[in-house]
């Protein structure tokens, strides 16, 4: 090198645009997550779809079909006869689910002996009770319903008919505060003693959980 030309590299000149590029970017330092999230693409929040249920369709097959004539021939004015997709359904008054559970398991075309489960639905104005009923003889199913006031709901125990309801009824007690007239132990089954509130209605509040 010539003693007349000056290193621009050694004393620290700027050799062109290429040479303030290098020294903006040092200086400027790299860009911070807020400044890479404002250059990137912008994602937007996926929309929550609704889920689409299918509705089954009312299918009684022969024995069912069967069955309903049956039952609207030996209850006729007594109970409001349906169906409830694949098996009979009757809906009943409060008070004449006892009497009328009886006659299901008596009736020797009926012959319902077993109770399958016992299960209560929230509809926050009323709470359905339902009685899902097998009979082992006839080889047919069916559901009994029947509603009550959540402000006081009461029903008479079915424990005399069918010895698996000691249990469904202080379940449903326990979850949905249903009282069952005359259970000879309607001690809490699934709670404990002075528990306060029923977790299977929809007013009882989960504070651990929260619907998006």
């Amino acid at each position: 090198m010539s003693e007349g030309r000056a290193n621009p590299i050694a004393s620290g000149q700027d050799s062109g645009p290429a040479g303030g590029a290098v020294d903006e970017a040092a200086e400027s330092g790299p860009p911070n997550a807020s400044q890479a999230r404002q250059v990137g693409p912008q994602r937007a929040r996926p929309i929550r779809r609704e889920p689409k249920v299918e509705v089954a369709r009312d299918a009684l097959d022969e024995r069912g079909a069967a069955l309903s004539t049956l039952v609207r021939e030996l209850l006729a004015g007594e109970v409001e006869l349906g169906v409830e997709v694949d098996e009979v359904s009757l809906r009943v008054l409060p008070d004449s689910v006892a009497a009328i559970c009886s006659r299901l398991k008596a009736e020797p075309g009926l012959r319902f002996d077993y109770l399958r489960s016992l299960s209560v639905v929230d509809y926050v104005v009323r709470l359905e009770v339902n009685y899902h009923l097998f009979s082992y003889p006839r080889r047919h199913k069916l559901v009994v319903k029947t509603d009550v006031c959540p402000d006081s709901p009461s029903l008479p125990s079915v424990t005399g008919i069918w010895r698996a309801a000691d249990w469904f009824e202080r379940e449903c007690q326990d979850l949905f505060g249903v009282r069952f007239r005359g259970h000879p132990d309607p001690a809490p089954l699934l709670l404990y003693e002075g528990f306060e509130g029923h977790p299977g209605r929809k007013s009882y509040p989960f504070h651990d959980y929260d619907e998006w």
